[in-house]
């Protein structure tokens, strides 16, 4: 959850500072003036921070307060997801992303690590959901992610935090809209369903199974788990969604019609056409060069609700 909010940026100013709210949004609206109106009210808020000597950059926040464009950003909190380390191949350079899900009291962030030292921490198991984890030197950039390179740092943190917030916060909006990075929630309608595709994965840890060995736990006994794809249209733009696990019986099916390419095949025809509500997030793939949609959420569309918006817009 980012810290978007021009209010609550001029309320922590001024509780910084001991000046009047009144007075940081005349400096404000001077600062915007002596600029010619090029930067944003929260653009010219962060600049009189910085004449006050306020420097967000070195103070820990609360997830959320982070600002965008902030370049080292330290936060605690707890590990409430963890996502399978993932390869990329993006115009001739190869290399790995690991991605985190981080809550604290105050609403919960993705974490996205790039450095490959960061990445072992993952993959070797010493960060684990569940785990306190503490951030530092982080670079906020789109819909709040915190984004670390070789210049942060990140470790088990004593630090322990109750009440975290778990649910994942998506915004509403349509796909022609949204970018890679964002967690969005749109209506859309399923216009094509593939099969199914199934793989092993270890049990103890989700990751895909080679040959009988997790890369973590060495020989195990793979589970298997499906991944399906669809095309959703949301009257915007179509684009790829992609379904893993559990995520896949949300649409209705049974494990034995996820699990049986003749089962789903039949069940196939109900999901076609079907008007559902979508929400994750989306991310750059770099293998086709496009955007995907990683659905985590599927609600039926409320009737109650929809017609309260409709006469919304007509009146």
């Amino acid at each position: 959850m980012l810290m978007d909010n021009y209010e609550q940026l001029v309320e922590r100013i001024a509780s910084s500072s001991g000046l009047e709210k009144k007075e940081i949004e005349r400096r404000v609206e001077a600062k915007r003036a002596k600029l010619s109106g090029l930067v944003s009210k929260e653009g010219a808020a962060q600049i009189v921070a910085a004449e006050l000597g306020i420097n967000f950059d070195q103070e820990k926040m609360k997830l959320n307060q982070l600002l965008l464009g902030m370049k080292r950003a330290n936060v605690v909190g707890k590990v409430i997801e963890v996502y399978p380390v993932r390869e990329f191949n993006k115009n001739g350079r190869e290399g790995k992303v690991a991605n985190l899900m981080v809550a604290d009291e105050s609403g919960n962030a993705r974490i996205v690590l790039w450095d490959v030292n960061h990445i072992a921490l993952v993959e070797n198991n010493k960060i684990n959901k569940g785990d306190f984890i503490e951030i530092s030197n982080g670079n906020v950039r789109n819909n709040g992610e915190v984004h670390l390179s070789s210049f942060s740092d990140i470790k088990l943190s004593k630090e322990k935090i109750e009440n975290v917030i778990v649910e994942r916060f998506f915004g509403e909006k349509k796909l022609g809209e949204a970018k890679a990075g964002e967690s969005i929630k749109t209506r859309a309608v399923i216009v094509q369903v593939f099969d199914p595709r199934y793989f092993e994965a270890c049990p103890q840890c989700g990751k895909r199974v080679t040959d009988g060995k997790c890369v973590s736990h060495g020989e195990v006994e793979g589970k298997k788990r499906a991944l399906l794809n669809l095309v959703l249209d949301d009257g915007s733009e179509s684009i790829r969604a992609v379904l893993f696990g559990d995520h896949i019986g949300k649409l209705g099916l049974s494990e034995e019609e996820i699990f049986s390419l003749e089962k789903f095949a039949l069940k196939k025809v109900d999901i076609l056409g079907e008007e559902l509500v979508f929400s994750g997030n989306l991310r750059s793939n770099a293998l086709y060069n496009t955007i995907e949609f990683n659905v985590e959420g599927i609600e039926k569309i409320k009737m109650d609700e929809l017609i309260k918006e409709l006469e919304k817009k007509a009146g």
